[in-house]
């Protein structure tokens, strides 16, 4: 029997059937699923930062359900298949601080190193003291500290070699405390009425963050359509500071700007969508569309495919390119095809 799509199993809600699929709840039966699995080989858990092709995946997923928390004072064993965002409520609620400002990411634990998780000015490369993985390569399981993760902006160095790590837990180190990490981020300050750089109750930073993300449409939820989506599809530029002086002298404008520690600059993917002419809403309402609420998500409106979606992504990538001649790299991963950012043949309507 064919599996069933795993448009069921995202949350864009696009994409056909595997080869095959198979379900594993602890770290022995990841290990012995991997091992066993014929190539191609997909890890599967949340769902929420794929792009899976309409045609399916023609190999075996592995669908990662491991649960378990175990704390030790401040310090967070957390198993793979662990949801992410009932882990910070948790937290929040337990007095503890360094995720508060992760809320309302869909997805498991075990994408968060992968992807390095980030917004609203934290990552949890700041928390990360090791990753237990399983090393294909290797055929060993590895503990790999925090400082080997190699992490970069939306990156590590388990992204970057894809197919040879399989995340089985990963061990966090919080801060006791009843208040935030210092607030980085100017709007979410501006939501709680203080400061960058003050702190805040740890309850009233998860509620301003939720309530700014569902604003954007970025918390999932049934009723409401701008949420089905693989959250930002784009990455905000990261130039060298030469590079950003050239961009805003031709988009003759100031850009959003946020310094980063080694010179560079970062910029907004969404400043730059909508200057190159790409409003919210822009695409086909009935099929897929840019969300209503946010320049950065690509919904499926319900009767969308992932060929659609790519295109309009295309679409969007190509303006930016010929109007600030800047590359926008996508977020999710490409499942069963990949990206190319060639414009399509006819632009969405």
């Amino acid at each position: 029997m064919t599996p069933a799509p795993l448009a069921e199993l995202t949350t864009l809600r696009l994409g056909g059937p595997p080869a095959r699929l198979v379900e594993v709840d602890d770290e022995a039966a990841i290990i012995a699923a991997v091992r066993a699995a014929d190539e191609p080989l997909l890890i599967l858990a949340g769902g929420s930062n794929l792009v899976v092709a309409d045609e399916g995946f023609p190999g075996v997923v592995v669908r990662i359900a491991s649960r378990g928390v175990r704390a030790d004072g401040n310090v967070l064993e957390v198993a793979a298949g662990e949801p992410w965002d009932p882990l910070v409520e948790r937290c929040v609620d337990g007095g503890l601080a360094g995720f508060e400002c992760l809320s309302g990411i869909p997805g498991s634990v075990g994408a968060t190193p992968i992807q390095n998780v980030g917004a609203y000015g934290q990552e949890v490369s700041e928390t990360i003291v090791s990753v237990r993985t399983y090393d294909r390569m290797l055929d060993a399981v590895l503990t790999v500290r925090g400082d080997e993760c190699g992490f970069s902006y939306r990156s590590s160095a388990f992204k970057r070699t894809p197919g040879r790590w399989v995340v089985l837990s990963v061990t966090f180190e919080l801060e006791r405390r009843p208040d935030s990490k210092p607030i980085r981020y100017a709007e979410l300050a501006r939501a709680l009425g203080i400061e960058v750089g003050d702190r805040a109750p740890l309850d009233e930073v998860r509620s301003a963050v939720l309530a700014l993300r569902r604003r954007k449409g970025m918390v999932i939820d049934p009723d409401d359509p701008d949420s089905v989506s693989a959250g930002s599809f784009f990455t905000n530029p990261v130039l060298a500071a030469a590079a950003f002086a050239e961009l805003e002298e031709r988009a003759g404008e100031q850009l959003p700007r946020f310094p980063q520690i080694d010179g560079s600059v970062k910029t907004s993917a969404a400043w730059l969508i909508e200057r190159a002419g790409f409003a919210r809403g822009h695409g086909d309402p009935a099929t897929v569309a840019i969300s209503d609420k946010h320049t950065l998500a690509l919904t499926n409106r319900g009767a969308g495919t992932t060929a659609q979606l790519v295109a309009l992504a295309r679409e969007i990538a190509a303006g930016v390119r010929d109007r600030f001649g800047i590359e926008l790299v996508p977020e999710p991963v490409f499942v069963g095809h990949e990206w190319s950012a060639a414009a399509p043949a006819q632009p969405s309507r």
